[in-house]
């Protein structure tokens, strides 16, 4: 017999999310203006809904994009009826089953479940992935690329409404990168950490002459300066600065692969990369034993990831966690009433159930597809 509390209707919406600071600017030329988001809801025979959200940062940044996500749900979808939110490996099983990869669409389904299941027993997010062990948590802010004055500025404004994690936008020329680079760490203090976020934008010959150049500069890490995991590793021999992975961390075997090469000291868990809250906290239990540093982000995104985001980083041990990111603070739409919101550079988890946010599907206009 089916239970009451499956899936019965999915809904599939899609809004646009502008950039708080006119344009994000990345290594390769990459600028950002506006992007797609996705939000998927999950309505179950009683009733309840879930939502969950996925924001690519643009086409060319990983493997994905916008108009990927509504033909990967259009797979998805249909198989979603009579599914139970309550059993997150059996609905990950069975999107596996429907399509291979794709694991930034899976990513809004699970995290849809999760919220729906949470609703209807009364559970937060939190509660669901294991536990809150923080309260409140350290955010950190992108410094878009810029000229190193202007990056100076935008840092010193961060630090005045109490950020004092920064993750700086770096992938030029070596020469012009140390001197971004610089001209932020002169503009910091002791209690600031700053990482140099190529992207993978050098490939080793320019990475090998940045190091030599940003060795020596206080509270300064490196972050994915390759696109390569064998880049990385051979980088890796040739700096004293702490590494940070990224986009090579792409699921469990990635990490396993460059734990044992001793390729990092901390890693990025991407909850869209990975699929979603299910496998992001199972790579993150995995990272935390291993005895490396997080920073718990996606993509981007704006309310639901947010919120996401938030339960993911305050059930993560206070030891490991460097940092998170609430993208709704670096967006201006907001489909969630602004929540949750950041408080002088720091977080905290909804303590509603699910992930403790209200959607007002109002502002999401009507469903771009409907699967009963």
């Amino acid at each position: 017999m089916e239970r009451a509390d499956t899936v019965a209707e999915v809904r599939v919406y899609g809004y646009d999310l502008s950039y708080a600071h006119g344009t994000y600017v990345m290594s390769k030329g990459r600028e950002i203006t506006v992007l797609r988001s996705v939000v998927v809801a999950l309505t179950a025979r009683s009733g309840a809904t879930g939502y969950g959200e996925v924001c690519p940062l643009g086409s060319t940044y990983l493997p994905g994009f916008a108009g990927g996500i509504f033909a990967a749900l259009a797979e998805l979808g249909p198989a979603l009826i009579g599914q139970d939110p309550g059993r997150p490996g059996a609905v990950g099983a069975t999107m596996d089953e429907c399509l291979a990869g794709h694991a930034y669409a899976k990513s809004a389904i699970d995290i849809a479940a999760l919220d729906l299941f949470g609703r209807q027993n009364g559970l937060s997010c939190s509660a669901l992935l294991g536990g809150k062990r923080l309260e409140d948590f350290p955010l950190y802010v992108a410094v878009p690329l810029n000229t190193p004055a202007a990056m100076a500025d935008f840092v010193g404004e961060a630090r005045a409404e109490g950020i004092h994690r920064f993750q700086l936008k770096i992938g030029g020329t070596p020469e012009q990168d140390a001197a971004r680079a610089a001209a932020v760490v002169a503009a910091t203090g002791p209690e600031d950490v700053i990482v140099a976020d190529a992207n993978g934008g050098w490939r080793l010959q320019d990475a090998t002459v940045a190091v030599r150049l940003l060795d020596g500069l206080e509270r300064l890490r490196l972050e994915q300066p390759c696109p390569t995991i064998e880049e990385c590793l051979i980088l890796r021999q040739r700096t004293s600065l702490p590494f940070v992975l990224d986009e090579v961390i792409t699921d469990v075997a990635a990490l396993i692969r460059c734990y044992e090469a001793g390729a990092m000291d901390a890693i990025n868990v991407k909850i869209s990369r990975l699929g979603g809250l299910t496998r992001a906290r199972q790579l993150r239990d995995l990272a935390q034993e291993l005895g490396l540093r997080l920073t718990i982000e996606d993509t981007w995104g704006g309310d639901l990831t947010t919120a996401a985001v938030s339960h993911l980083a305050a059930t993560t041990a206070p030891e490991a966690l460097y940092a998170a990111s609430f993208m709704n603070d670096w967006t201006l739409e907001h489909i969630a009433g602004y929540r949750p919101r950041s408080v002088a550079g720091t977080g905290r988890a909804p303590v509603e159930a699910g992930l403790g946010v209200a959607v007002d599907e109002a502002l999401l206009g009507e469903p771009v597809a409907r699967y009963r």
